[in-house]
């Protein structure tokens, strides 16, 4: 089989932290450009955001059409010096390779890579069908000018997707215990409580919005959502500042801010999510707390990719390999796949997770090659 290992080494050795590619995709267009590939570089630009360099590449003309997602972009190494064999070494030492985006996951796209690869030479360079690679460098920001847009270029250009694995890392613990199928949406705000400013001698002249953001704060927080639904958690909405903006102990603020964030389930749309919240804010004022949300925008609405044939398809491949039946799950943050999800069914399947975005991030070499083999059980599967 190709080695996925020395893919994933010469991603690493690009520092491609946001918004820098630093010749990642490069890497990756020259394998398979090399393969047959037809590849495309599409940069997507917006007014105060960076310029983000992009990677399609795809191989067949018919369906059925597999594409394999992923970023090469990476969060920040932090102290480089603390790290142990370097940020963007690449080294292997006792059975890990290190690097930022080991795991966080240039070593997901070099394995399904390597299994692409390695199903086109077993099968006279032609899948049974077609293969892609739909690859951004603009996932760990801001996430404008990366998948969402390439999704948007290509759907122009009449290329159609009947199933996407991202290579996220999403087993918990040892390879084929998760594949995750859906995530929750995610919804920010501030809660804004106007008081009136005054000297804390004369309360009976101000009014103090500190005691009714407290209120409203645990009004909101104490009566859940909802309870979960089949395929989710419960969904949470939590409070993460509080800010008067005062330096001055002898003055009463005048307004009072704080911002949370919800995550939420299929119980919900954005729309509905808000005017419940609203409706719960409204009766906690009554008629004497003068309150309003700010909401934030969000591309992150929740989505779901029902299990049937080709989750059973996944699962079969993973169970093969490892001997381990992955669980299907919804939990965790936001991914590219909430983008994905409007054109065809995804699933995330990729490494162990423990490491991304800390010092010393690292893949097992046996988890690299695992992931490379269930990659290239699920191509044997999805064109058989």
């Amino acid at each position: 089989m190709t080695d996925a290992l020395d893919i994933t080494r010469d991603l690493i050795r690009c520092p491609s932290v946001t918004p820098a590619d630093a010749g990642a995709l490069g890497v990756l267009e020259a394998l398979l450009a090399q393969a047959g590939f037809t590849t495309h570089r599409v940069t997507f630009s917006e007014a105060g955001t960076a310029d983000i360099d992009n990677l399609y590449a795809r191989i067949g003309s018919e369906g059925p059409h597999i594409t394999f997602a992923g970023h090469t972009d990476v969060v920040p190494p932090g102290d480089e010096k603390a790290w142990s064999l370097g940020a963007f070494s690449g080294e292997v030492k006792d059975g890990y390779i290190y690097g930022r985006g080991a795991v966080d996951m240039k070593g997901g796209i070099a394995c399904s890579v390597a299994a692409a690869l390695d199903y086109l030479r077993e099968h006279g360079g032609q899948p049974k069908g077609s293969i892609s690679f739909l690859i951004t460098g603009d996932e760990e920001d801001v996430s404008i000018n990366g998948t969402i847009k390439l999704l948007q270029w290509a759907a122009e250009r009449g290329e159609r997707f009947d199933h996407c694995v991202l290579g996220e890392p999403s087993n918990q613990e040892v390879m084929g215990d998760c594949i995750k199928i859906g995530r929750r949406g995610s919804q920010s705000g501030t809660l804004i409580v106007e008081g009136k400013q005054g000297h804390v001698a004369y309360p009976h002249r101000a009014s103090n919005p500190v005691p009714d953001i407290s209120r409203l704060i645990v009004a909101l927080s104490d009566e859940p959502l909802d309870h979960g639904s089949a395929q989710f958690q419960p969904s949470n909405l939590e409070f993460t500042t509080v800010d008067v903006g005062n330096t001055a102990t002898n003055v009463i603020a005048g307004i009072a801010r704080a911002k949370f964030n919800i995550r939420y389930n299929d119980c919900h749309t954005q729309e509905s999510l808000r005017a419940l919240v609203e409706k719960r804010l409204a009766t906690a004022c009554g008629n004497r707390i003068r309150a309003h949300i700010d909401w934030l925008p969000s591309n992150s609405n929740v989505f779901l990719t029902k299990p049937g044939p080709f989750t059973d398809l996944a699962v079969a491949a993973i169970e093969e390999v490892t001997g381990r039946r992955p669980d299907l799950s919804t939990t965790g943050g936001t991914s590219d796949a909430r983008f994905i999800s409007s054109y065809c069914p995804v699933i995330e399947f990729g490494l162990v997770g423990q490491t991304m975005h800390q010092i010393d991030e690292r893949a097992s070499v046996a988890d690299i090659a695992t992931l490379t083999k269930i990659y290239r059980g699920i191509l044997d599967r999805y064109f058989a």
